[in-house]
């Protein structure tokens, strides 16, 4: 179907996207999801008697802002998240073994490819490259051609057919006729390719379940009058569907376990088990959704428009209609001066993005170098990629005494944590775990038998040929992961609101794809510096990335800490963004 309704002006001869209620009635009037239909998102709609206008300037300074409920859409949509980041998670936890690991590793570790830490780690970061590269890719797809849903389904076929091709590459008669390594090489393009059409349109695809763009008074049960705050209600859906993630993640201590006592093959075989759930929960819902459809060529001008305004030296506003008529010239163009202010709010979040990089490459050591640490470390029978779940464990508990403590408290004494001072602090966070892991390793190269070549002297060898690790307990990583789980709710959170939040309507799988694409940047430069990632250099290498992650911060914040002054006028722009309408997807289907 036409991606959205177009009215012709014909006193100036562009196409403006028409208003919600004169799309639906030329889409055949059918009611949208969230107005005619009740099934989904009575918990995002309210008691009318209980809402007053927007608030004046007087009870926007007076009253507490709150965030509204959630749809029960956006719910479902959290639970099949839980079930791929489940997958995907319980997938990548054994990697570190699997690939730097022979298959009965002298070490006593499990194994299957022998590749060593620095080969493990640069594979790693490739396969984290791609699978955050994929999501441009899909982000196209999904905007332009199939719509998100739809994008979402059939990206998940392929997701699911990499995770057989691991299952059975893991098994132990595959691994012994050599099948581990190029199993693993084809799973990994397979499931990277996967994942990218889900991750670019999963995450705004939970945001678009609320409807509302205006800040509303609303009367509470108590008596007490607050503003409900569409920006709070969209920063705790992203809470709750960052806990999801989490909880998802926790798999990872399933796997590993299973790995160290059954098998590689076992271990993978739970994640393709529960990713089969999340398949099953998103196609049987799809009727209870909310979403919008594809919007063609929305992409293609929008890199239009970009040009435009950089043959006029970098001024966007030559792409405004308006102002091509005042200077008596004008392009043909189809879109509207709203457009271009919500593409100007776009490229303002792009830059916001352009240091995240540095913050991935810190980030990312928590999924090999800090797993390796840990297996240089006294484990007393656990596993040594077990020790990653604790940043999960954290972000679960950490995120509900942000939500409901400190962020409500913060904004009660006049300091509310706008978007920029949250990413700021996951910046600092992320440096503090790297200091540690650097204090960490420099202790365990000072501690015997080993030394700086840990599990790799005569003095640890045992009786039956195994190596004895440094005499430090792994209990002491936790702090490392205590410190970077807090910089994920801060800076990881905070960047897929931020990425949505500032998207124009028809390109939120695209902007939101750009965002995820600073972790591929930031896989790359891992694996730029994985020559590092060896005895006795792993201090250097943890220390570096604790002085890149302060550097990047303190930039960042020079730079951007304006616009946390433009979040309310930005964030305006939604309530009068007419290009594009909501739809339900019985209103999509039966209008195709």
């Amino acid at each position: 179907m036409q991606s959205f309704a177009l009215s012709k002006r014909a006193d100036r001869g562009v196409y403006n996207p028409l208003s919600q209620n004169e799309a639906s009635l030329e889409l055949g009037s059918v009611p949208q999801a969230g107005e005619g239909r009740t099934s989904d998102s009575s918990s995002s709609t309210r008691d009318a008697s209980l809402d007053a206008d927007e608030p004046t300037d007087e009870e926007k300074l007076l009253l507490r802002k709150v965030p509204d409920s959630l749809p029960w859409s956006a719910s479902l949509i959290a639970i099949v998240e839980l079930c791929e980041r489940f997958a995907y998670y319980g997938l990548s936890g054994p990697f570190q073994n699997y690939m730097a690991n022979s298959y009965h590793d002298p070490s006593g570790l499990p194994g299957a490819i022998g590749l060593g830490q620095h080969g493990a780690t640069l594979l790693s970061s490739c396969f984290q490259f791609w699978c955050y590269l994929t999501p441009i890719f899909g982000a196209v797809v999904a905007d332009q051609y199939l719509g998100k849903y739809k994008t979402i389904v059939y990206f998940s076929i392929i997701y699911m057919v990499g995770i057989v091709i691991l299952f059975l590459t893991s098994m132990p008669a595959a691994i012994e006729t050599g099948l581990a390594l190029p199993g693993l090489l084809a799973a990994m393009l397979v499931i990277g390719f996967g994942t990218g059409g889900i991750k670019s349109n999963v995450s705004p695809l939970i945001a678009e379940q609320y409807r509302e763009t205006k800040a509303r008074v609303r009367v509470l049960a108590s008596g007490e009058r607050v503003i409900v705050d569409p920006a709070l209600t969209i920063q705790r859906i992203y809470m709750v569907f960052y806990m999801c993630i989490n909880v998802g993640s926790l798999s990872a201590l399933a796997t590993t376990t299973i790995e160290l006592h059954i098998g590689f093959w076992a271990a993978y075989l739970l994640p393709l088990s529960m990713f089969l759930v999340g398949f099953v929960v998103i196609v049987l819902g799809k009727n209870r959704y909310v979403i919008r459809p594809p919007t063609g060529s929305v992409i293609a001008n929008s890199f239009r428009a970009l040009w435009i305004g950089i043959m006029h030296g970098g001024n966007l506003n030559a792409a405004k209609p308006s102002h091509q008529a005042r200077d008596g010239f004008r392009y043909e163009t189809p879109w509207d001066d709203l457009f271009i202010e919500e593409l100007k709010r776009a490229v303002k979040a792009c830059k916001v993005f352009s240091f995240y990089p540095v913050y991935w490459a810190a980030f990312n050591q928590m999924s090999n170098n800090f797993i390796s640490q840990a297996g240089q470390m006294e484990l007393h029978k656990i596993p040594n990629d077990m020790m990653q779940n604790i940043d999960p464990i954290a972000v679960i508990l950490l995120i509900p005494v942000m939500e409901h403590v400190i962020y409500p408290f913060l904004r009660k004494i006049g300091f509310p944590m706008r978007p920029i001072t949250r990413i700021y602090f996951g910046f600092l966070f992320a440096a503090i775990a790297m200091a540690y892991a650097a204090t960490l390793q420099h202790l365990i190269y000072t501690t015997g038998p080993c030394f700086d070549h840990p599990s790799d002297c005569e003095a640890a060898l045992w009786p039956n040929g195994r190596y004895a690790p440094n005499h430090v307990h792994v209990a002491m990583q936790t702090p490392a992961y205590f410190f970077l789980a807090v910089s994920e709710i801060l800076a990881s959170v905070t960047g897929l609101e931020y990425a949505f939040t500032k998207a124009p309507g028809s390109m939120k799988s695209f902007i939101m794809a750009v965002y995820l694409m600073t972790t591929a940047v930031g896989a790359a430069f891992g694996a730029a510096i994985s020559p590092f990632a060896r005895d006795p250099l792993l201090v250097w290498l943890y220390s570096g990335l604790a002085v890149a992650c302060l550097v990047a911060g303190a930039v960042f914040w020079t730079l951007f800490n304006k616009y946390n002054d433009e979040e309310d006028s930005m964030n305006d722009l939604d309530g009068a963004a007419k290009h594009m309408p909501l739809t339900s997807m019985v209103h999509e289907e039966e209008s195709a």
